[in-house]
């Protein structure tokens, strides 16, 4: 018997093996001559002379071999076996006992191998074993990409994801292994949404208890303050006999008041500071309605003297929706700051235009602010005006935004600002006087959305839109300022000025002037080029129209606009296209028709 076939002297005439898939199952154990061919078989395959990549002399008798001394080579996968029908590798015990001692001595002992010869287990290449980037790729590709909440960019966020109607199904995901469920869950829980209550916060806090190893993946956090609650009427009772009205949501009797169970400003801080040890951006929303509710900023004790505001060192980014609620004032704004110690990013966005909002924000703009970033928008409505609203005449009799701002801009800290509201030449002024040192300086970006510009006296009752010549001299005027300011300010590389009418006859004629790496485009006249080419002589624009389209009049008086350009952006706006449209607008107060 050879020594493959003996285990601790005890007979091996119970193992029976199926050495080909050809020869079909065997439900019965081989005889004694069939077992010994059958190993011997087995032995030549494993032999090193059997290999023909291996050259040298045949291996010594069967029964001078030792499982000890025998080391298999690596047969290559181009290699095929010498037999003409495939072998199965499989050998399957037909009865129990030493089948399965048997088994173990199939496979060689790996103390006695060396470590060049792994188990077959570990050549195969799973998920798992892929890069961490890979990883990533496949679940931008299924989800959406990870960017700023400021990024203006269209490619698909994971924001979509998580609104998505079967997101309970991509939350699944997380169950493919260990790795995707980190990576899906840094995601999931990378920006979370959390409602200005006491109830809510303590859920909360209550969860990332439990879940404690989600704490660290919070990077932004979005708290909302409710300006409505409901207040439900008494059910209609069981004799009446009439059903009671039942909405959408469900609800009987419904009405709203103002909220009860919203928690302080100091409240939220103190949940952020203790719960998100990462949570480097947070967003307050402070909601609008008619008489909406000032959000407190401090917990109600009027016996206990004012306490410091919880602060929250890793927070750079602070997001203002709703301003008005939560800043009406210098000391307000002057409480959530002593907060943020490390704040870079401001970025304040008011629902509505108010005249206190300018006047706020004249007081708050005038303190010595450490930002990089100053993002504020106090009118985002987007509409002409025939006139100047009445609630800026209260502005300009207390306050004036404009040197305010620039103070602001002036910062050396400053890198980036972008405004939409009220504007005026003002602003490019005082920022040239306070700019210190150029080489200093650090701004690179400049936005403005104009909304209209400042005005005083009979100017009042001018508007905007392209069908106001005084506003379009104004704009005129105002790009001027700004190019002329370049040359105080090197380092900025984008510049852009712009007017937005949703409700322009002719939207691409809202007028714009963008700067950007030295490319302009925009409106353009003999005036803003002389000067674009004295502040900065490498900046160029893109191409210089003259007409963007043909006018004429049909039969019935109507002015039709053949236009030259596509529908992509215009490039190139000459100002004195906007004075031929004057008779034409003033015969059709209707406005053209643009084919």
């Amino acid at each position: 018997m050879s020594p493959f076939l003996s285990l601790d002297d005890e007979p091996a005439d119970a193992l029976g093996v199926e050495p080909r898939l050809a020869r079909g199952d065997r439900d019965q154990p081989m005889d004694d001559d069939d077992e010994g061919r059958a190993n011997v078989e087995l032995a030549f395959i494993m032999t090193a002379a059997s290999n023909p990549v291996s050259p040298g002399p045949s291996s010594p008798p069967l029964s001078q071999t030792h499982i000890q001394d025998f080391v298999p080579p690596t047969r290559p996968s181009s290699t095929p076996f010498p037999q003409p029908e495939p072998r199965s590798t499989d050998l399957r015990c037909a009865s129990g006992g030493p089948c399965e001692r048997m088994m173990d001595l199939d496979t060689p002992d790996p103390a006695g191998l060396p470590s060049s010869a792994p188990p077959a287990s570990q050549l195969g290449v799973g998920l798992n074993d892929l890069p961490a980037e890979i990883h990533e790729c496949i679940l931008d590709h299924l989800f959406g990409f990870r960017v700023s909440p400021q990024s203006k960019s269209s490619i698909m966020r994971w924001g979509t994801a998580l609104r998505h109607p079967r997101r309970k199904e991509l939350s699944e995901f997380a169950l493919v292994s260990m790795t995707w469920r980190v990576l899906i869950q840094e995601r999931l829980y990378r920006h979370i949404k959390l409602k200005a209550t006491i109830d809510s916060l303590r859920q909360a806090v209550l969860y990332f208890a439990n879940h404690a190893h989600l704490r660290s993946y919070i990077r932004h956090i979005e708290i909302w303050f409710p300006v409505f609650q409901p207040c439900y009427g008494p059910l209609a009772l069981s004799t009446a006999s009439t059903l009671p009205t039942v909405t959408i949501d469900g609800l009987t009797n419904a009405s709203y008041i103002l909220p009860a169970d919203n928690c302080s400003l100091e409240e939220a801080f103190y949940f952020v500071a203790e719960t998100f040890p990462e949570a480097c951006i947070l967003t307050l929303e402070g909601g609008e309605r008619k008489k909406a509710p000032k959000v407190r900023h401090r917990i109600r004790h009027q016996e206990e003297p004012v306490r410091a505001m919880p602060k929250m060192h890793t927070i750079r980014t602070l997001v203002c929706k709703g301003q008005w609620n939560l800043i009406r004032t210098g000391s307000d704004f002057d409480t959530i700051m002593s907060a943020l110690p490390n704040l870079r990013e401001w970025h304040g966005n008011y629902t509505k235009p108010k005249s206190k909002s300018y006047i706020t924000m004249a007081e708050i703009l005038g303190k010595p602010l450490q930002l990089s970033t100053l993002n504020l928008c106090i009118e985002a409505d987007y509409r002409r005006e025939t006139s100047c609203p009445s609630f800026f005449r209260k502005v300009w009799e207390k306050a004036h935004l404009c040197p305010k701002l620039a103070q602001a801009v002036a910062s050396p800290s400053m890198e980036r600002v972008s405004y939409t509201g009220r504007i005026c030449r003002q602003f490019f002024q005082e920022l040239v006087v306070r700019q210190g040192d150029p080489r200093q300086a650090r701004l690179r970006s400049i936005d403005l959305t104009v909304k209209n510009f400042c005005r005083h006296g009979a100017l009042f009752e001018l508007g905007s839109g392209i069908t106001d010549m005084d506003f379009i001299t104004a704009f005129e005027a105002f790009v001027i300022k700004a190019i002329r300011s370049l040359n105080k300010l090197p380092n900025v590389d984008y510049l852009r000025i712009r007017y937005v009418d949703l409700d322009s006859p002719i939207p691409p004629l809202n007028p714009y002037f963008m700067m950007r790496n030295g490319v302009c485009s925009g409106v353009w006249s003999d005036d803003i080029l002389s000067e674009l080419a004295r502040a900065r002589p490498a900046a160029q624009f893109e191409e210089l129209a003259d007409t963007v389209g043909a006018l004429t009049t049909t039969k019935d008086g109507r002015v039709t606009i053949v236009s030259d350009f596509p529908k992509s952006r215009v490039r190139s706006i000459k100002l004195s296209t906007y004075s031929l449209l004057q008779p034409n607008f003033a015969a059709n107060p209707a406005g053209p028709t643009i084919f």
